[in-house]
Formats: C-alpha cells, structure tokens, sequence
C-alpha cells in the first residue's frame, strides 16, 4: 500500500515538472517570436511619462492622450473651452507667424465665436513650427492648432541675400515678351470694331450703366455679425413689440451732476455720468412694474425678484450687452465702475460669457452717436428694453413761460404679449419722474 502511494506521488511531481518545462519552453518560444516583431525599446518613442509603445499599433492598442516627441520637445497649442452654451468658433487670424518665438500663455490666434473673441495661448515658451489649422476654418474645444517646439531657434531673416540673388534671374524672360509684342499688332488691323461706338449709345437711355465689379469688395460676415443678425430677426417674429414714447428734462439731473462731480471723483475715483441715475431708475420702476421684469416661458410667466441691467455697448465687431449684476443693490459709483469696466472689456474684446449672460431689462444709449429718437428692439430672451437719446435744448412750457430746457426722448420697446400698455406707461413715467427729481430716489417715492 505504501509504495502505491510513493509511486503516485512520484507520477505527479514528474507530471507538474514537466508541464512547467512545456510552459517555459512556449514562454521562450513567445518571447523569441514577440522580439522580432517589436523593436528594441531604444527605437521606441517615448511617453511624456517615460512609458513605451508601438509606433505602429493600432488606436486600441495606444493611449487616448497626446504624446510628446523622444526628448518632450514638441507641444500642441489647442482651442480652449469656449463657455457653455458655445459649441465652435472660426479661426478668426493669427497673432504670430511661423518660425517666431512665442511665451507661455501668449496669444497665437484669435478665435472668433457667436459672442466673444477667444485668444489661444500657447502652452509653453519656444518657437511656432507649423500651423495645422487655416484662417477661416470652423474649430471646436480641443481642435489642434498649432506645433510648438520648446528647443527650436527663431527662424533669422536669411531670405534678404536669396530675395537679391532672384531679381537677377527676371533678364531672361523679359528677351522673350518682345516676340510677343510683335504678334499683336496681327490681330488688330481688323476694323469691324468701328460700328461698336453705336451700341452703347442705342442701350445707354435705356439701361443704367453699372459700376463695375473690381470697385466691389466681398469678405465673408464675422460670426457675432451673424449672431447679431439672426437674434434681432428671431425678436421680430417672436415677440408682439409695441413702442411708447415720453421726454425728460434733464435739468435737474445736470445741476446735480455739476454739483457734486467733484467730490464724487474724490471719494470715489470715478466720473459720475448719467447713466447711473438711468440704471437707478430702470431699477425702481422695475421694482414698482414687476410685469416688465418678468419673461415668458411656454405657457408660463417667470417672474424675475431680482434685477440685472444689460448695458448696450457699440464697438468696432458689433454691438455687445454685457450685464451689471444685481444692480438693485448698487449705488451710484458701483454702477458707475461697473460701467466703465464692461465698457473698458468690449473695447479691448476681452469680454467673457459671463460677462454678457443673463440680464432682465436692458438699456441702450443711442444720444452717444447723436440720435434723437428711436424704437428699440428687444434683446431676447427678455420683454422690454429702454432707449436714450441725445440731449437736445428746446423750448417747453414751464409753469406758463416758455423756456429753453435740455430735453432727451425716452423710448421702450415691450412685448405686447405680457405687457399691456398701462403697465409700460407706468414704467416709462416712473424713469421720467425719476429722472427729472433724483430726489425721490432718497425718499423712496
């Protein structure tokens, strides 16, 4: 019984042995055929963080991150997030060239979108080595732009000794444009073309001469153009507008404005200008038509317990509305500030999404360019916006004498579909009331 049990034991040590000998002997086999298929490590590229792979493997088989070149000299400016509601933009133009030396987080290109102007920065510090978009081109959050290498030296102006060696080389063809010359007379002696005075003067009465089309110049519509165009046409077919007109004077609001304006810049570091006192305004006659700062959503009405003003400001791209944010809770250098820094931002085009998202009531100065009266459209999605004009000296009717008084129409575009026209009366005399006695400001009536 107990050499049985010896003997099987020997079998299974002798078994496991040699299963283990035909494993290695497929492991070394594998290794052998694995070899010869992929190339020694030294001739593989090498990963940002110092891993290998395959040149040639297929997308499975590599990771979904970028990769840097053997020695991490290459890297890839791409198009940053663009907000939230922005899904594109166009490659507007290119702020360098290739072969120029760029700065960590410097501007290469401008990316242009429905609302903004977008920079692309460039990652890291070195030299522009190709650009793989276009101007023009269509791009979205992550779209490769352009190649930088981080050891590379600015490309050197060397082009000024070939561009002289060119000039020379233009002799040669200018011997053979004379046979050429010497060929058209051929064609000319034809006098058919004697009867051609005639003609025009048969059409001239009768059909208008048209400039021609070299003095006509087409470049394609900017994106915020664009934008622009299609919200202004969506508020026309979407909204019920209705205008009401009234005219303030200004008097008062002057007066007290060269009263003070002094003491206000020292205390405060800012101009005080009337569009303050407006934003004051909109902000209690919102307060006391609550309708005009409410907004239609299907088939119901949101009523808004907050007030955010949307300024209209005019630059060279187009017109832009960012937002004073809880203006209700703002005095008159808050709004001020505010002001100034939107203003500032759209000028220079470093306005965010958030700057101009949002908003409840906006007001658009058109009096700036000179206007004396106007019928505003609604900036969607809201349901009224105010327009000022410029401040013209007229005469009214002032407790029976007829004075000179500098005078400014008020006009506000609604929706007639949640507004009637008592509550927008209301608020446009509420602003005139406003306007005309700042003093109701402080004794809230």
């Amino acid at each position: 019984m107990a050499s049985r049990v010896a003997s099987g034991l020997l079998r299974r040590r002798a078994g496991a042995t040699l299963g283990l000998l035909r494993s290695y002997t497929h492991v070394r086999n594998y290794s052998s055929q694995l070899s010869a298929l992929i190339p020694a490590t030294s001739q593989c590229s090498k990963l940002t963080r110092r891993r290998y792979y395959m040149p040639n493997a297929s997308p499975y088989q590599v990771w979904s991150r970028s990769f840097a070149s053997d020695n991490g000299d290459k890297v890839e400016a791409v198009v940053p997030f663009m907000g939230e509601s922005v899904t594109d933009g166009t490659l507007a133009n290119f702020l360098k060239k290739p072969g120029e030396r760029v700065e960590a987080d410097e501007a290469i290109a401008q990316i242009e979108t429905d609302k903004v102007t977008i920079d692309v920065a460039s990652p890291e510090a070195g030299v522009i080595e190709k650009f793989i978009a276009s101007e023009g081109d269509t791009v979205t959050p992550g779209t490769k732009i352009a190649i930088i290498s981080k050891s590379a030296q600015p490309a050197e102006t060397h082009v000024a000794p070939s561009e002289e060696s060119t000039p020379k080389e233009p002799s040669p063809p200018k011997v053979e444009e004379k046979p050429k010359v010497e060929t058209a007379p051929k064609v000319e002696p034809p006098k058919t073309q004697a009867p051609k005075p005639t003609a025009p003067s048969k059409t001239s009465p009768s059909e208008p001469q048209l400039p021609p089309k070299e003095r006509e110049r087409r470049v394609p519509m900017p994106r915020l153009r664009k934008r622009i165009a299609n919200r202004l046409k969506d508020s026309q077919n979407t909204f019920a507008m209705l205008t009401t007109f009234n005219e303030v004077d200004m008097t008062n609001l002057m007066k007290l404005r060269s009263d003070y304006k002094d003491e206000f810049v020292t205390k405060h570091g800012v101009k005080l200008g009337l569009m303050s006192c407006f934003v004051k305004a909109a902000v209690s006659a919102l307060q006391n038509q609550p309708i005009v700062n409410a907004v239609i959503d299907g088939d119901d009405i949101i009523y808004r317990d907050y007030v955010d003003v949307s300024v209209a400001v005019g630059t060279s791209k187009g017109l832009v509305v960012p937002v004073i944010r809880d203006a209700d809770t703002m005095n008159f250098a808050d709004i001020e500030k505010g002001i100034n820094n939107l203003a500032k931002k759209a000028n220079e085009g470093a306005l965010s999404i958030d700057d101009m998202a949002g908003g409840t009531f906006t007001i658009s100065n058109g009096g700036v360019y000179g206007s004396l009266i106007s019928t505003p459209i609604i900036n969607p999605p809201q349901s009224a916006i105010l327009g000022m004009h410029s401040i013209v000296q007229r005469p009214v009717v002032v407790n029976g004498d007829i004075l000179a008084r500098p005078m400014m129409y008020l006009a506000l575009t609604y929706d007639h579909r949640l507004i009637d026209g008592r509550e927008a009366v209301f608020f446009l005399r509420r602003i005139k009331d406003v306007v005309e006695d700042p003093r109701r400001l402080l004794l809230d009536i």
